[in-house]
């Protein structure tokens, strides 16, 4: 980091950390603040033909004060001290007249951050232009467009961000971090007519070195899409069904959104009462990890400045931890793990990071090998998904499994079953890649209804 980077960083941190001080002057018994600065570019091609760049920087400031057991939120992108005052006075006056929140309060002081993992690896400093982000995007639809049986497109686009967050509390806690991220994507269509496929490829990534090429993407999303062309339709069935790991990391953010501590207090979960019981097979483990190297969802401290790490969630099929902030664990009678996120506008909140479920010990392949009759789902459609009781029906396309193989596509089915029953008939392949931030290998659930013609 540059001498002036180190400079801007201070300047973020002693603006903060002055916000609190006038806070407490005004009344406050504890505050904390948070001001995220961002930078982002991107281009997109379509046809051969330039669509549009665009740039953008933005600054954004939160400020939460705590008077006895009320709370209250402001947020600004005025950094004027005039501005910061009134916000103060603002934020005093809407806390005292707050309605009391009996969970409300700053993260146990003994929890706080006091090390910060330095080898997270979260920023590039490479300088992108606008003209390398356009050749990017120009590139990877031009190699799309001339493969044969790609008929259109929908464009391709590249972009590039930086973000800078810092966060003090009354506490003591003050630390700031950066982030980049480097994006490169395209979608196709193949066929003509009524016959017409579309798909698409997507790459993002802390640093730009391990970003896909164009290439790469480009014969990822044609592939897929030419796969797609000349599909049937499937009868209503009971069969196993395989998720391609595109889709698979939607049941981890099922089971995610059912852990989630803020569900679980307010008694919305279907696995409200599963804590240390059998919610997967034996030798299934879900973990979240917010100090992988370079991880698309890392970070050095919580939403609150707790100190964060590797949790188990799920270790050998038994749930072992909720996924909590402050409010929601003294809800629950227990201690933050650590996993508050946090905005300008509003309380923290918890949040999974990099969460995964482990790989398994046999290849996509052999997960398939004995079907005789299945399913292989590569897109989903639609939201049916009713967290309360677990019920799951949603819209799918992909492809027939037939005798171990993997044969043609299948489009306009629903799937349909209970997130229980599926979770405890699940078994997972070999084939884990940490890409999107919940992430998941190929999974097959043993048994699920299909809903065809």
């Amino acid at each position: 980091m540059s001498q002036n980077e180190i400079n801007i960083a201070q300047n973020n941190l002693n603006r903060l950390e002055n916000l609190i001080n006038l806070a407490q002057k005004a009344g406050a018994d504890q505050a904390d603040a948070v001001f995220f600065s961002s930078q982002s570019e991107s281009a997109s091609w379509r046809l051969g033909k330039m669509e549009e760049v665009e740039r953008s920087e933005n600054t954004d400031l939160g400020l939460r004060v705590i008077i006895g057991k009320k709370q209250a939120i402001v947020s600004s992108s005025d950094l004027s001290q005039a501005n910061l005052d009134m916000l103060v006075e603002r934020v005093i006056d809407m806390a005292r007249n707050a309605p009391e929140d009996p969970w409300s309060g700053l993260a146990d002081k003994n929890l706080l951050a006091d090390r910060i993992p330095e080898d997270l690896d979260l920023y590039d400093n490479t300088e992108i232009t606008a003209e390398f982000l356009k050749e990017q995007a120009r590139k990877t639809e031009e190699l799309a467009l001339q493969v044969d049986g790609i008929t259109n497109s929908q464009g391709a686009g590249a972009g590039t961000a930086t973000t800078s967050i810092a966060l003090c509390n009354s506490d003591g806690f003050a630390q700031t971090y950066r982030a980049s991220s480097f994006s490169l994507s395209v979608s196709v269509i193949a066929g003509e007519g009524t016959g017409m496929e579309r798909d698409y490829a997507y790459s993002s990534k802390r640093h730009l070195d391990d970003l896909d090429s164009p290439e790469k993407i480009a014969r990822e999303a044609t592939e897929r899409a030419l796969r797609r062309l000349n599909p049937r339709k499937a009868k209503t069935a009971e069969v196993p069904v395989v998720f391609d790991p595109r889709v698979s990391k939607t049941l981890v953010g099922h089971l995610a959104s059912a852990v989630n501590g803020q569900s679980v207090a307010r008694g919305t979960s279907f696995l409200k009462d599963s804590m240390e019981k059998q919610i997967l097979p034996a030798g299934i483990s879900i973990i979240d990890d917010p100090h992988i190297r370079r991880g698309v969802s890392s970070r050095p401290f919580d939403g609150e400045g707790v100190a964060n790490g590797k949790m188990e969630v799920v270790g050998d099929g038994v749930l072992s931890n909720w996924i909590l902030d402050s409010t929601s664990a003294r809800q629950l009678g227990l201690k933050t793990n650590g996993h508050a996120s946090r905005g300008t506008s509003s309380p923290p909140h918890p949040s999974s990071s990099n969460l995964y479920l482990a790989a398994g010990t046999v290849s996509p392949e052999e997960l398939i090998s004995d079907i005789k009759s299945g399913f292989y789902v590569t897109e989903l459609i639609g939201m049916g998904v009713n967290g309360i009781t677990g019920d799951y029906s949603r819209g799918a396309s992909g492809f027939w499994i037939e005798n171990g193989e993997i044969t043609f596509p299948v489009n306009e089915i629903t799937i349909a079953g209970n997130l229980k029953d599926m979770f405890l008939r699940l078994s997972a392949a070999n084939d884990l890649e940490l890409k999107y931030g919940t992430d998941a290998p190929t999974l097959r659930i043993e048994k699920m209804m299909l809903a065809g013609s």
